[in-house]
């Protein structure tokens, strides 16, 4: 983990067209959040977003640290990268709420602290040249 110098923004993703996220973890992530008083970004489907290639993405991974509540790290990572808006792998948390309860998703949402997460290809990954 790490510390933030300067505090991360929030996305939360309703993934709304997969329907993936069982609807009572969305609803409690949302509500918490909206009940923080803490300012975040809320979007429709982030799966969307990418096939349109819209320019919010490219705006939200280069604005600093990061964390975004939606799925698994590495879709989320293959979404922003479809949209030409690569995440930093140093600064960006993805919260899968797939996997996690609400109160562990908004326990990591609303932590000070950055738990950088997205997978990196390791330099022996890469395909041999031809």
């Amino acid at each position: 983990m790490s510390e933030l110098s300067e505090s991360a923004r929030l996305l939360y993703c309703h993934c709304q067209y997969a329907q993936v996220i069982p609807k009572e973890v969305k609803s409690a992530v949302l509500e918490g959040l909206s009940s923080s008083g803490t300012a975040f970004e809320a979007v429709a489907d982030l799966c969307e977003m990418a096939a349109r290639h819209d320019p919010a993405l490219k705006r939200l991974s280069t604005c600093g640290p990061v964390k975004i509540a939606a799925c698994f790290p590495r879709a989320v990572k293959g979404l922003f990268h479809q949209a030409a808006a690569d995440l930093d792998p140093t600064s960006s948390e993805v919260i899968n709420m797939r996997a996690l309860s609400a109160p562990e998703v908004l326990a990591r949402l609303l932590a000070p602290d950055l738990n950088a997460n997205l997978p990196v290809r390791s330099p022996s990954s890469t395909p041999p040249k031809s």
